[in-house]
């Protein structure tokens, strides 16, 4: 089986090298040529489009920052679609909007090729050591055929409805994710005002309803105001509009989500975008004066 990856960023390339890792024939393209590098140290061939990249190819994937790159990688003068196969599928790593996503499988069909939209959740801890949880959007049938390929990469694979699901559910993940990372930070952030023992406090928490993800991998973060790169605090503002959006557009308030919305884009404007988005953290703290 002939496999294409299409961005190898920092949640990309580590999804990408478990495919080489796994023995798939694989080839790589990325708008940075230098990170094609390492990937190609380890057996991957390297592609000087999107195009050259799908040609021949029965799977290609595609791992991008957001809506317009997708659309342009898929669609544009370069894109894939012109080196597709019929009968081949697109998987759609990328977390973007439900309507490009529709819309980028709609063209797709009429050259008779397949998509999955599969967004992702897991950080790069979940990358590096394939235990992602993976949400794909698509045909049951289409979803049997890439089930090995996802296997090698995550460790949640569920079908979560028709084309687009995938994105809806991200979205879903996203929300639920914003008033977590918040509360996380304000709970560390009142321990560290009161004085206690933060550690001991998190660790008895921990075994109880307040139990989390977030609580478990970004609180040593948060404790010690240092955020090092799990997954861009920029990215994740993206994604929190897209959820922001589909919300409105169905009518569902998420005051909870749009504050922190707001949070991040401040976060942004004052240079933190490539910190992890524990940085949230940072705020929370400031406004309790603990530096």
């Amino acid at each position: 089986m002939k496999l294409a990856y299409i961005g190898l960023g920092t949640m990309g390339a580590p999804m990408a090298a478990n495919l080489l890792k796994a023995g798939y024939n694989l080839t790589v393209y990325n708008r940075t040529r230098n990170k094609e590098i390492s990937l190609v140290n380890k057996g991957a061939k390297h592609a000087n489009s999107p195009k050259e990249a799908a040609i021949a190819a029965d799977v290609v994937f595609t791992n991008l920052s957001d809506s317009a790159d997708v659309a342009e990688v898929v669609l544009g003068n370069t894109g894939v679609i012109y080196g597709m196969k019929a009968g081949s599928i697109l998987i759609d790593l990328s977390t973007i909007s439900p309507k490009t996503t529709k819309h980028i499988a709609q063209e797709l069909a009429k050259k008779d090729i397949e998509m999955l939209d599969a967004p992702v959740s897991g950080g790069s801890e979940g990358a590096i050591n394939a235990t992602l949880s993976i949400m794909v959007g698509g045909k049951a049938d289409i979803l049997e055929k890439a089930l090995p390929l996802l296997q090698v990469m995550g460790k949640s694979i569920t079908l979560v409805g028709p084309i687009g699901s995938g994105q809806i559910t991200k979205a879903i993940n996203q929300t639920i994710l914003a008033g977590t990372y918040n509360s996380v930070a304000e709970g560390i952030v009142l321990g560290l005002a009161a004085g206690i023992d933060i550690k001991a406090a998190l660790n008895a928490v921990s075994g109880g309803a307040a139990a989390s993800w977030v609580l478990d991998n970004r609180a040593e973060n948060m404790i010690n105001d240092n955020y090092p790169l799990g997954f861009k605090t920029s990215l994740y503002k993206k994604d929190l509009g897209i959820a922001l959006e589909t919300a409105k557009e169905l009518g569902v308030a998420m005051p909870v989500a749009a504050y922190v919305e707001q949070l991040e884009t401040s976060l942004v404007k004052r240079g933190y975008g490539d910190e992890d988005i524990s940085n949230i953290a940072r705020i929370v703290r400031e406004q309790a004066g603990i530096e």
